[in-house]
């Protein structure tokens, strides 16, 4: 029997929120994980909602104050729902709760800075016929599966996965210059080769999209409704 390759997420984020109650540390890990996949969708939401750049940002550490310092993550239990929705609602909130000259303020004192790759969340912050929450489900969609690709990458990075992932983003991005004749000759494959190779990988990012999918739901039936969120808003 062929072994299984290991899970990328052991730890589902419903069970770090769980433990979060156990101590700030845990709530703050917790919330830490949250923002790696929530605050592009965060972000582009406020943007969209009428924020600029920078207000956007202070918001989103904003928000995240908002969830260590007032127990909001204690009240996100699995019988709330997804993740995507919950915290949509708290960013909605946010806007109606704040005033704009304050925002800044709420930087420091404890707050967890995020890493924003601003450049990349203002392409989708910048399609002004999306509303709000259009724009919010596509930058989620896209957080998920630039997730799952960062996954996968780490997994050739790693020597899980043999083949050169140079081809995978060629191949992924649906702008590819080459035929799949001609990238097999560079990279000396047969074409049979370079199709299995593609197939195994586009195989293996589809398992990612839906572990870091499930990873937000607390019921494992709703990945397929969440999937199917995604694809519309991709459409």
């Amino acid at each position: 029997m062929t072994a299984q390759p290991p899970s990328v997420f052991p730890t589902t984020r419903w069970t770090r929120i769980l433990q979060a109650r156990e101590s700030p540390e845990a709530k703050r890990e917790a919330i830490s994980l949250l923002m790696k996949t929530y605050w592009q969708p965060l972000y582009v939401y406020l943007r969209r909602s009428g924020l600029p750049s920078a207000q956007a940002e202070d918001a989103v550490q904003g928000i995240l104050l908002q969830l260590l310092e007032r127990d909001a993550i204690d009240a996100l239990t699995p019988e709330r729902g997804h993740l995507r929705a919950y915290l949509k609602t708290v960013a909605a909130n946010y806007l109606r709760s704040q005033h704009e000259a304050k925002t800044a303020t709420k930087r420091g004192g404890g707050a967890l800075e995020v890493s924003l790759d601003v450049k990349h969340a203002e392409l989708l912050a910048g399609d002004e016929s999306a509303s709000p929450e259009v724009a919010y489900e596509r930058a989620w969609a896209d957080s998920v599966m630039q997730l799952a690709l960062k996954q996968l990458q780490s997994e050739f990075t790693s020597g899980e996965r043999s083949g050169p992932f140079e081809l995978v983003t060629r191949f992924f991005s649906g702008n590819a210059t080459q035929s799949y004749r001609e990238a097999a000759a560079e990279f000396k494959m047969t074409l049979p080769q370079l199709k299995a190779f593609l197939h195994r990988a586009r195989v293996r990012y589809q398992e990612l999209v839906n572990a870091a999918v499930q990873d937000t739901v607390s019921d494992p039936a709703a990945v397929d409704d969440e999937l199917r969120v995604m694809t519309g808003a991709m459409s």
